[in-house]
């Protein structure tokens, strides 16, 4: 029986155990003993490591950071890495987020494609290599992160106590193999509200947005107004040019709520930006003198529904794409307003080349930035080794000739050396991560697990 043959012959094993861990609700919480990043990601990560244990493998757990499988003898070792944490499930599902259901030969879960379904595609290809006793010079290791989504701070941990892997892929962008990715930051910028509004609209609160790295698809805010149907006659003229925003009576407050499209951070351009849309809305009223008008003003005048940071200065462009620029997250109150952007810029420049203007701009407003994260561009040249033996690997079971690709997604592969992103996603699929209905089909399941089992295999002979 051959490495294909096998993983067929394992088909239903493979689906039954994707299910059974995408059920499980694994986005960070509340930190608890032995669970850093809540509950939900440490039931996800027990059940891998149980799975692992059951499939014949060595497992560890690093105080719940990190878990991973291990199949092999040798002082190096090759690494799949892929993580079980998940973005929020959002709203818009056409079926249960956590229910894992089977429709037309696709899994439906939040995790199904990022990272689930592609870790435990993995699992069973080093399965198949385990049972076929198929000849291997290094330990391969399958290591389930938990923190990928926000912040990564689990490959830290992992990396005080283990050695990198001398080669490996991480399965979190898309085939045929990312070869550059860009530089990534996520922060806020606070500006405190000293200039209190007071006349006939008062903005109390806005609030939108989930995570700093996904296009928000939902804002409302609170509203002190005299008179309601200026608001309503402006929605309408809003609503009439193709935007989606909604009324609500809440106590003493009126409500506007604007929806959007959600997408990934790194391709805003993608979904429709509900808090650019409120901020737009907002623009349009006869807000009296106050700080936060000023800010709604100058979000207005240098981001609007632009995606690249032309109007803020802080544009880019190289061979490997341009600066994409997202506005996660508001929080307002009448002391403060706090909005989190994600920037991610072309990987031939450095860090200053971006945030010089970026501060240059914002000084306008006396805004400040605080929270500042920062993951370096990843470049590995076509020709390096790695991205040659995996190139190969996949043009065996793709017709496919493409060349690897430049993103402007962070991957696992920028947290772990040596590592690139390999899959899952292939060439003209839909890209449903982070987004609802998020899906994989079995048939892509069954194809990534033949696909890895054969790159651990190069990677560790």
């Amino acid at each position: 029986m051959d490495l294909n043959q096998k993983i067929d012959s394992m088909r239903e094993e493979i689906i039954k155990s994707t299910q059974e861990i995408l059920k499980i609700k694994s986005v960070e919480d509340t930190p608890k003993e032995g669970m850093p990043f809540g509950e939900g990601v440490a039931k996800a990560l027990d059940y891998a490591l149980n799975l692992s244990n059951q499939l014949g493998f060595k497992t560890v757990n690093l105080d719940g950071y990190v878990g991973y499988a291990e199949y092999g003898e040798g002082e190096d070792y090759i690494a799949v890495l892929g993580h079980l944490d998940v973005v929020p499930e959002g709203d818009g599902w056409i079926y249960p987020p956590y229910g894992a259901e089977i429709h037309d030969g696709k899994i439906y879960a939040r995790g199904a494609l990022d990272d689930k379904g592609p870790i435990i595609a993995a699992l069973y290809g080093l399965k198949a290599i385990k049972d076929l006793n198929l000849p291997i010079s290094k330990r391969i290791r399958i290591i389930f992160g938990t923190n990928e989504e926000t912040g990564s701070n689990d490959i830290p941990y992992y990396l005080k106590y283990e050695k990198p892997p001398v080669a490996g892929f991480t399965p979190d962008a898309e085939f045929p193999l990312i070869h550059a990715e860009k530089g990534l930051t996520v922060f806020n910028i606070v500006k405190d509200l000293q200039r209190k509004p007071s006349g006939d609209i008062e903005i109390k609160y806005i609030k939108g947005g989930q995570r700093a790295n996904m296009v928000p698809d939902y804002c409302e805010a609170g509203l002190r107004v005299k008179n309601k149907e200026l608001i309503e006659n402006k929605l309408k003229e809003f609503n009439d040019k193709g935007f989606d925003l909604k009324l609500e009576e809440k106590d003493d407050l009126l409500a506007v709520k604007a929806y959007g499209i959600s997408a990934h951070g790194s391709t805003p351009e993608l979904g429709k930006n509900a808090i650019m849309i409120l901020f737009a809305f907002l623009g349009e009223l006869d807000l009296p003198e106050s700080d936060i008008k000023d800010f709604i003003n100058f979000m207005n005048k240098y981001v609007g529904f632009e995606t690249k940071g032309e109007s803020f200065g802080c544009y880019l462009k190289d061979e490997t794409g341009e600066l994409s620029f997202n506005v996660g997250v508001i929080d307002m109150n009448e002391d403060k307003v706090t909005v989190s952007l994600n920037l991610r810029y072309p990987c031939t420049y450095k860090l200053e080349d971006m945030m010089n203007p970026f501060n240059k701009r914002i000084e306008e407003l006396g805004i400040k930035v605080e929270d500042f994260s920062h993951q370096e561009p990843l470049y590995f040249a076509k020709d390096h080794e790695l991205v040659q033996k995996l190139m190969k690997v996949y043009r065996e079971f793709v017709n496919d000739d493409s060349e690897p690709l430049a993103i402007g997604g962070g991957t696992y592969a920028k947290e772990m050396p040596n590592t690139l992103a390999f899959g899952p996603l292939f060439p003209g699929k839909p890209d449903v991560i982070h987004k609802p209905n998020e899906y994989i089909e079995i048939e892509d399941l069954i194809m990534i697990t033949k696909i890895y089992a054969k790159a651990m295999l190069e990677l560790a002979k």
